[in-house]
């Protein structure tokens, strides 16, 4: 991207006149990056997605964003003949750099199938060659991680994660990358959180990682969801994700992010000690004594 680009007065007064901060921002990250993607902005922004389309619309109300494609549905890829796929690989150049590079990724011959699907996620989801093979090291990558170290993605994997892409528009070399960049910030604050849950030694399930990643999307880092963590044992005397959630889902209504605040305006109520029994018991055992020492004086006058 241009270092050059610089935003027209005629977009300064726009954004001045909607008083709109957060749209303010997305404008100057769709500028410096070059394209809009709803992923890569919310991380940016330090904001859930949501909140970023929200900013997004603000910018199309204003005339400063083009309004979305029409969302390419997800079906099958289209079938496509062994003998075009072939020919293609003869004539297009970057297409026979992306076969070429995935087998040497995958340590194998690609089957008929797999070149199918390849072909598919390049001719029909529209994925540069470039963009591709970033996204077939950070399949293996992801798969291994969760997998185990040698264990390789299926053609079905890699297909899905393409679908992905394409629907978030990360059709170009920066919006890969810095889309890789997040995830990597996203995969660091899942393991501190899964650490702060004292989840160790096995992998998260689907279930688990779909909640820590909302609560990731929502604002929450590790300290805090240590926190509810400590107060759903405290209630439930377990690990109860929905019970957990629950309480974070509250605090993010309240924008109550760190533990500070958490303490400020949603303070744990600890059971205190009935003031009156207290007292009861102390006179009780006062009279006791008292009975006691009389009785012991009685014995000794007698």
């Amino acid at each position: 991207m241009s270092e050059e680009t610089l935003m027209s007065a005629e977009a300064a007064d726009k954004l001045l006149a909607s008083a709109d901060g957060r749209a303010a921002l997305l404008y100057l990250h769709i500028l410096r990056s070059g394209g809009f993607s709803l992923t890569a902005a919310a991380g940016v922004l330090r904001c859930s997605e949501t909140e970023a389309a929200l900013a997004a619309d603000t910018l199309r109300r204003l005339g400063l964003l083009e309004k979305p494609q029409e969302p390419l549905r997800r079906t099958e890829l289209p079938p496509v003949r062994a003998e075009d796929i072939v020919g293609r690989a003869e004539t297009d150049g970057a297409f026979r750099g992306i076969v070429c590079e995935a087998e040497r990724a995958l340590g194998r011959v690609l089957s008929s199938h797999d070149l199918e699907v390849l072909f598919g996620i390049y001719d029909h989801l529209g994925l540069p060659a470039d963009v591709i093979m970033l996204l077939l090291h950070h399949c293996i990558e992801e798969y291994q991680e969760r997998n185990g170290p040698g264990r390789m993605p299926t053609m079905r994997y890699i297909e899905k994660e393409g679908w992905f892409w394409a629907e978030q528009e990360i059709l170009n070399l920066d919006a890969a990358e810095e889309h890789l960049l997040l995830n990597r910030r996203r995969r660091a604050a899942e393991e501190q959180v899964k650490e702060a849950l004292q989840i160790r030694g096995r992998n998260l399930t689907a279930s688990e990682r779909k909640y820590i990643e909302s609560w990731i999307s929502m604002g929450f880092g590790a300290d805090a969801v240590a926190v509810a963590y400590d107060r759903t044992m405290l209630n439930t005397g377990r690990l109860a994700w929905k019970y957990m959630d629950s309480i974070l889902r509250s605090w993010s209504e309240k924008q109550l992010f760190t533990p500070e605040a958490i303490e400020a305006g949603d303070p744990m109520q600890r059971p205190k000690r009935p003031a009156a029994a207290g007292a009861e018991n102390t006179q009780q055992k006062l009279k006791d004594l008292q009975i006691l020492y009389n009785n012991i004086n009685g014995r000794k006058e007698g």
